[in-house]
């Protein structure tokens, strides 16, 4: 018989689990206002949820450090949330106010954070594959040791700029990793109905790069995942491709009616919740009783409502600064001919 999660040694220490369960609690309250105050229109335009994915986030943050860079695709309120973003800023920017962390000219789907190494969100399918790369090659370029997180979903994976990166990535051996986020859909699309290849991570193989598939279901599989393929990278070794599964438990977007799922595999995933398994663990070794759990749920529930305070109370932006942002300002002093 196996050992019991009280009888055998962890890898991670009570306090890796503490954050983890407070940090994943966070973007999954956070996710479920933003569906309740989008339903109330609150919040315009498109907006996706990241319930059910939050391991992938909080053990990818835990094996990095703090100068890596994080890019990815729309669903992307999850992300600056472990990365250390206060929720406010994103609340506000989905809220459209200038107090938002855009300015509240990005909403839902292009948040970012120059302070935390959030390079965004992107709308365009795919278009955040070659950005991670080129940001790769940028932080190769300049010398340094840090590596970029470059996260899509399994409907990015059909994009040809998807192997035009992984064929530069190799070539050049940048540091970085992309992560596949496989929920099983693109939209309402299986993988199945859209590729002879289900099992995504070989995509990887015909470039010779390392690629594996990871329960993202599991946080400590992630991070072990992720520490591994930032050494190599940071070695210098080049790329590793992460296909990391795991399932949405809402719609592809708000106005996702799931006619394309049942709700029996919704419930079956649902039973494998990350976050719970991090609690069960936390609960088995005696690390965490009822009256933490409560501190921790109500530290959670003041930081998701003063999100909504501070959204609702800053103002929109002024109409001029739709003339700002536009261009950057160069950053070279200018030569007159």
């Amino acid at each position: 018989m196996g050992k019991t999660l009280t009888e055998k040694k962890l890898k991670f220490t009570k306090e890796q689990y503490l954050k983890w369960y407070e940090s994943m609690l966070l973007m999954r309250k956070f996710e479920e206002k933003t569906g309740q105050v989008y339903v109330q229109q609150k919040i315009k335009g498109f907006c996706h949820l990241y319930i059910g994915q939050e391991a992938i986030v909080a053990g990818t943050v835990s094996a990095t450090k703090k100068d890596d860079k994080h890019i990815t695709a729309y669903r992307d309120h999850a992300h600056p949330i472990g990365l250390g973003m206060h929720p406010k800023y994103i609340m506000a920017e989905m809220y459209a106010k200038i107090t938002g962390c855009s300015k509240g000219k990005g909403g839902s789907m292009h948040i970012f954070s120059k302070e935390h190494n959030f390079v965004g969100g992107h709308g365009i399918v795919g278009g955040q594959i070659p950005l991670g790369a080129g940001i790769a090659f940028a932080e190769k370029y300049n010398g340094t040791d840090n590596v970029c997180i470059c996260s899509m979903g399994d409907g990015a994976v059909r994009q040809g700029a998807l192997h035009e990166a992984f064929n530069m990535a190799m070539t050049w051996k940048l540091p970085v990793v992309f992560i596949v986020e496989n929920n099983m859909y693109a939209m309402g699309t299986s993988v199945e109905r859209t590729s002879n290849v289900h099992d995504l991570w070989k995509l990887g193989l015909a470039y010779d790069m390392p690629s594996k598939p990871v329960d993202g279901l599991t946080v400590e599989a992630v991070h072990d995942a992720i520490e591994e393929a930032v050494a190599r990278a940071r070695r210098g070794d080049g790329p590793s491709f992460l296909e990391m599964k795991t399932y949405r438990y809402k719609g592809h977007s708000m106005s996702d009616a799931q006619t394309y799922r049942t709700k029996d595999e919704v419930k079956e995933f649902q039973r494998q919740d990350p976050i719970e398994k991090v609690l069960e663990t936390l609960k088995a070794n005696k690390w965490i009783d009822d009256k933490k759990i409560e501190e921790v749920e109500n530290r959670v529930k003041e930081l998701v409502e003063e999100s909504v305070r501070f959204a609702e109370e800053s103002p929109y932006p002024d109409a001029d600064e739709l003339y700002k942002d536009v261009y950057a300002e160069p950053n070279y002093p200018f030569i007159e001919l």
